[in-house]
């Protein structure tokens, strides 16, 4: 099989470049190499689309944070996934740390963020009330938002996929080959060019093709997300005065309504180490009492982790590494805020190489699955009398019903996981974390697949959760 461009990848970044490339009359395909999009750093984060204070004046972080922020208000729009600009505090505890916040602000100034104010602790309470009575003083961003990162990296596949993208999933590349003037990946696809957007594995992909060796170190990070009961505590996302590990341990509302607080920030070694270790959680939890009062910590609902790419260097690595071979790694914080002006860029940059013209009839919107907890009550009546499988609600904590989960498994990409279905319509999400609804979703995975109950899984091949039936061998 023959291609033009061929993208390594399916998280935000690897989404958002293709998407970028289905404007242009090329043959493009991205591979993932697990069963589904958003399966790794980009599907555990704080899901902040950052204002773009906190990068590095001239910086690769601060060029496309800024843009990047600006393009996802619009992309939410023509793509249909959760946003809500918010606004964010960077807060501190001291007078003696007022030339910290000084320092991001003068730097978001020169990153050309707009609305930048530094605020008192009294007139950052009037807006957010529940902030800890310690804090002195803010630097307030209006800009910032946050975003449904699942939501966000499927949308900007589906649509790839609506202007004649194609995308493999559990399709891991193992081998790369330079035969004149094209690539041959796995001995079986040829391309002209390659977009290594990897994340953590970015290091590996690279290191199949080009002689100079670069490291991706994973740094882990714990999460506690608290039931949709506590989730207005805070309507701005609240970081701490950041240091070098990172932006601090944030309190943050989420899109869909519930909070949010961590990251910790630990380096390790395995790339697949996303076990939450009681230190951390314990940690993230202390930090958080700094920043926010009265947080009702009986109401965790879940904590999880997530591995930020970490490259050798401070800043994100986007360039042509070899011939028509371009790296795209090593994309932490904020990634996921410059995922769509990374993929605006690299886009245009290999649509030039290539000499491609833009087409006519791209499709910029995606109307996206039914969400019928989101409509009137009138609508959802039309819907169920049209498919009675509406009616039929799974997912008691998020109302997530039968014909929504069918929709995902028949989705432009299918979701053929528990994970999968979890991401597009949220039936596992909510307060029982898929305590009663996961045997019911595996039935009509198993159902609408046509493979056994047995060979549903929670999302790659290795996670069955079922290994037979009582009274058999």
């Amino acid at each position: 099989m023959k291609y033009d461009v061929i993208v390594i990848g399916g998280g935000v970044t690897g989404c958002a470049i293709l998407r970028e490339l289905s404007k242009y009359n090329l043959k493009i395909a991205l591979f993932e190499k697990e069963e589904d999009l958003c399966s790794g750093t980009s599907k555990a984060n704080s899901a902040i689309i950052h204002a773009g204070y906190d990068a590095k004046n001239g910086s690769l972080k601060a060029k496309f944070n800024v843009r990047g922020s600006i393009l996802t208000k619009k992309l939410a729009e023509d793509l249909n996934f959760s946003y809500r600009n918010n606004g964010s505090f960077v807060v501190c505890f001291n007078e003696e740390d007022l030339p910290g916040l000084t320092e991001l602000y003068e730097r978001g100034v020169k990153n050309k963020v707009e609305g930048l104010q530094i605020i008192n602790g009294d007139k950052a309470r009037e807006l957010e009330p529940n902030l800890s009575k310690n804090v002195v003083a803010a630097l307030y961003a209006p800009s910032a938002a946050i975003v449904c990162p699942f939501e966000m990296t499927i949308a900007l596949g589906e649509n790839a996929v609506m202007n004649g993208a194609e995308i493999f999933l559990n399709k891991p590349v193992n081998d790369i080959k330079k035969i004149n003037d094209y690539y041959l990946i796995n001995g079986q696809y040829e391309t002209k060019y390659i977009i290594n957007a990897a994340g953590l594995y970015g290091d590996v992909i690279h290191n199949l093709i080009c002689d100079d060796k670069i490291i991706i170190s994973p740094r882990k990070g714990d999460y506690c997300l608290f039931d949709k009961e506590v989730g207005s505590l805070v309507k701005h996302t609240i970081f701490q005065l950041p240091n070098k590990f990172g932006k601090g341990v944030l309190v943050a509302p989420t899109a869909h309504g519930n909070m949010l607080i961590g990251p910790s920030a630990s380096d390790v070694e395995d790339k697949e180490a996303s076990a939450t270790t009681s230190e951390d959680l314990e940690m993230i939890i202390e930090k958080a009492k700094l920043s926010v009062d009265n947080i009702p910590f009986n109401k965790v609902i879940t904590s999880f982790s997530g591995l930020r790419a970490r490259p050798e260097g401070d800043d994100f690595i986007i360039r042509e590494a070899n011939d028509n071979f371009f790296d795209v790694i090593g994309i932490e914080s904020p990634g996921l805020s410059s995922a769509p002006a990374i993929g605006e860029y690299v886009s245009e940059y290999v649509a030039t190489k290539l000499n491609a013209e833009k087409k006519e009839n791209f499709l910029s919107k995606r109307k996206g699955l039914n969400k019928l907890n989101k409509m009137p009550l009138e609508q959802r009546a039309s819907l169920i009398k049209e498919n009675p499988l509406y009616g039929n609600i799974i997912c008691r904590c998020e109302e997530i019903s039968e014909g929504e989960i069918v929709d995902a498994i028949h989705s432009i990409v299918p979701a053929t996981s528990l994970d999968a279905i979890k991401r597009r319509v949220r039936a596992g999400m909510g307060r029982c974390q898929g305590g009663f609804c996961s045997p019911k979703v595996m039935e009509i995975i198993a159902r609408e697949l046509n493979i056994p109950f047995e060979d549903v899984t929670k999302n790659n091949a290795k996670s069955k959760l079922v290994f037979g039936r009582l009274g058999e061998e």
